[in-house]
């Protein structure tokens, strides 16, 4: 076979395994279907639902606090489940790589130089007369590869190329908790901050009493029950600010170990009270959940490459043609190697044919197709899940606003009243045991008060991250 015969030969082989790559690629799955909800369960519905999402607003557009933005930007670039999920995707980068290479004919250069000498003293009698001699290779292996004649290298980069979109698609979704999670902490920490701010004030007044009831003691004008009665007070208020000041200190840990920092303190912005809210959360219809949520079309992804596996497991069972090519030259002297006569060339194209393989591929399909439907109810379930969050969150959100307001007409009331108690003992119409309960009364609300305009803040965290928000 001369040169230029093999060259045409190839040619109309690479045409045709291209040509039918080609046809065999553009047979592309559809998702599976899905029963999209027409709006969310929860949420406003005096406003339209056509409307712009809160999953849609960059992160520092949600959380205006300057120290919170710089928890966040840290935890971005430091977190260690962010830098994780980078590092898969840089493997996933790879094996598109490795799959992609077997598209290609690989071209190995070998070269090797034998040198002899026989023995005149052999078994086979004289083998050269003890003369040496010097064998010479150099070989280009210009063709060595399988023809993708139905489209199966193919579809493993397909599914490589999938598998590398999952990964990137999960690193928005672990950057998504990540911002949930500083936020969250943050919050809860500004939270015990004015925990720690009410036990200290309550503290001291609780103190003033008592001293004001130990006077009056010395005065004839109260009971040492009285006294008791203040000093449970003060202690139970003395109580709670060592073990609040263990939460602030093990919660700061907490955030120093989201932003991949050692353990310190953490800086504050503004107070809880001063935290900005959004007076309207802004939805979105749930079928642009889908297209946000990063765990979706990640599941979507997985779904793909699956799909793809399976194409392979199915084209497993055609013949595989290879062509194998060698060019180069061959003397067994050194001094003649790269002349005319020492030229050398080889082109074997091959058919294999799987006859009996004891059930392997026809197993490795059905395992393909399992993994496929699992794939299917996985996408699903992520899709009901997402669902269900944001009904969750926009429930929670909307309920613990309402929570907060009552919470604050409570608070209001027993300042009132605690002021109203102790005036009539100082007074001498009332018992200072009812002064004491609306002190402790006011004490707890105010705690409760405090914990609800943490959990407000902590739903819209929750909301924002459920409609796939953070990651932009």
């Amino acid at each position: 076979m001369t040169p230029q015969i093999l060259n045409k030969c190839c040619a109309v082989v690479l045409a045709t395994s291209l040509l039918t790559a080609t046809v065999v690629g553009q047979n592309k799955s559809s998702r599976p279907p899905i029963a999209v909800p027409d709006s969310f369960r929860g949420s406003d519905s005096s406003t339209p639902s056509d409307q712009s999402s809160l999953g849609d607003s960059k992160w520092f557009e949600v959380f205006k606090d300057e120290e919170l933005q710089k928890l966040v930007r840290a935890a971005i670039v430091q977190n260690y489940d962010v830098r994780l999920a980078v590092a898969r995707i840089n493997a996933a980068r790879a094996n598109v790589g490795l799959a992609r290479s077997d598209q290609f004919p690989q071209i190995v250069g070998s070269l090797d130089a034998t040198s002899s000498r026989g023995s005149s003293n052999g078994q086979f009698g004289p083998t050269g007369g003890g003369r040496t001699r010097t064998i010479g290779n150099v070989f280009l292996n210009l063709l060595s590869f399988e023809l993708d004649v139905w489209g199966r290298k193919r579809q493993q980069t397909k599914a490589a190329r999938a598998e590398l979109r999952a990964s990137e698609e999960d690193r928005k979704a672990v950057l998504t908790t990540v911002v949930g999670d500083v936020a969250a902490g943050y919050f809860s920490l500004l939270e015990l901050d004015s925990e720690l701010d009410i036990a200290k004030r309550t503290l001291v007044t609780r103190e003033e009493s008592l001293r004001l009831i130990k006077l009056r003691q010395q005065n004839g004008l109260s009971t040492a029950l009285d006294v008791r009665q203040a000093e449970e007070l003060v202690y139970q208020a003395s109580k709670t600010i060592p073990d609040t000041e263990r939460l602030i200190g093990q919660t700061e840990n907490q955030l120093s170990f989201l932003t991949g920092a050692n353990p310190g303190s953490i800086t504050r912005g503004q107070p809880l009270d001063k935290q900005e809210t959004l007076p309207t959360v802004p939805t979105g219809l749930p079928s642009s959940l889908l297209e946000r949520r990063p765990d979706i079309r990640a599941a979507e992804e997985n779904l793909a490459a699956r799909n793809a596996l399976v194409s392979v497991a199915k084209k497993a069972f055609f013949p595989s043609i290879s062509l194998t090519g060698l060019l180069g030259f061959q003397s067994d002297q050194l001094s003649s190697l790269f002349t005319g006569p020492s030229r050398a060339w080889t082109f074997v194209p091959q058919i294999t044919q799987p006859i009996f393989t004891g059930g392997r591929l026809k197993s490795n399909l059905k395992f393909a197709k399992a993994d496929q439907e699992f794939a299917v109810v996985q996408y699903q379930q992520t899709i009901q899940n997402a669902f269900r969050e944001v009904s969750d969150a926009l429930i929670q959100y909307r309920k613990i606003r309402e929570v907060r307001t009552q919470q604050e007409l409570l608070v209001a009331t027993l300042q009132d009243r605690s002021r109203l108690a102790h005036l009539r003992y100082e007074g001498g119409v009332d018992t200072l045991l009812n002064a004491l309960d609306s002190d402790r009364e006011l004490f707890n609300a105010e705690v409760d008060l405090t914990a609800a305009k943490r959990d407000e803040l902590l739903s819209l965290v929750q909301l924002y991250k459920a409609l796939g928000g953070g990651w932009q």
